[in-house]
């Protein structure tokens, strides 16, 4: 009430203790792996907290990749996301320097091969492949599945076309591939699963990197349980080491850094 009283509502209410300790977990089970999915919650304090916290920050548009660059964020410790990035946003990233480029479809190679031949550097990219499974959560949230908009479909051939063409471009620099399965998700064995859906292609790629996203359910409501962060980044972990996956392993825990940390204060008429 007296947050209230000072700052007017509706007013959004975080617990900066609470959101420290999720990220630390994060970096506590992955190290430089770690990544906050700013999707979830961004304003300039968060993109601090995050990055004094010692993750990476991903982003999907040009305004989020300027709110965490106006943060004090390096870009090199950013990565930019999204499955129709204009000429315009990947030209800023390019100019930058983000850290890594999550290339979603052939058309997003067309313009990063046009841009490097106007004379913008070479990025690091990393390709985004749908595994072709379904999960249990909402339709609407699922981002694996072989109908996504997200990503090169693995089970139709469209993956190993774009792994094929982005290892042929001198255009990129190809160090990883990027899996995400859905948001919301409850069961650490919907990411087992997909992990051992797209090993084999992982194997035959041997990249240095491999994304796993995000996607860990919150417990919103009566009846509803999640594993921490921690508990979903080691099993994880152990799936890839257990399937032979030797590359460096990214995680990209959005929702379930602040889902659980905020109130939204309301005067109610």
């Amino acid at each position: 009430i007296d947050l209230a009283q000072r700052y007017g509502t509706p007013l959004f209410v975080y617990d900066e203790a609470h959101i420290r300790a999720r990220c630390r977990e994060a970096v506590a089970a992955l190290g430089e792996g770690a990544t906050y999915a700013s999707k979830a919650f961004l304003c300039r304090a968060m993109a601090r907290l995050a990055h004094e916290e010692g993750m990476r920050i991903d982003v999907a548009t040009g305004g989020e990749l300027q709110v965490v660059l106006a943060a004090g964020v390096p870009a090199e410790r950013t990565v930019l996301h999204g499955n129709n990035k204009s000429v315009d946003e990947l030209r800023m990233a390019m100019e930058l320097g983000v850290g890594r480029i999550v290339v979603d479809s052939g058309d997003e190679l067309d313009r990063i091969e046009t841009l490097v031949a106007s004379g913008l550097a070479v990025p690091k990219v990393l390709l985004r492949i749908n595994p072709g499974i379904e999960v249990h959560t909402h339709e609407h949230v699922q981002t694996g599945n072989l109908d996504s908009k997200f990503g090169f479909p693995l089970p139709t051939g469209q993956a190993d076309e774009a792994l094929f063409r982005a290892r042929a471009s001198s255009a990129v620099d190809l160090v990883g591939l990027h899996l995400h399965i859905g948001s919301q998700v409850f069961s650490v064995e919907n990411f087992i699963q997909g992990l051992g859906v797209i090993a084999p292609f992982v194997l035959d790629a041997n990249l240095p990197e491999l994304v796993v996203g995000g996607g860990l359910g919150v417990a919103y409501v009566a009846g509803e349980t999640a594993p921490s962060i921690g508990e979903w980044a080691r099993a994880v972990l152990d799936a890839c080491r257990s399937l032979g996956i030797a590359s460096e392993i990214g995680i990209e825990p959005g929702r379930s850094i602040v889902g659980a940390a905020a109130i939204t204060v309301y005067t109610v008429g």
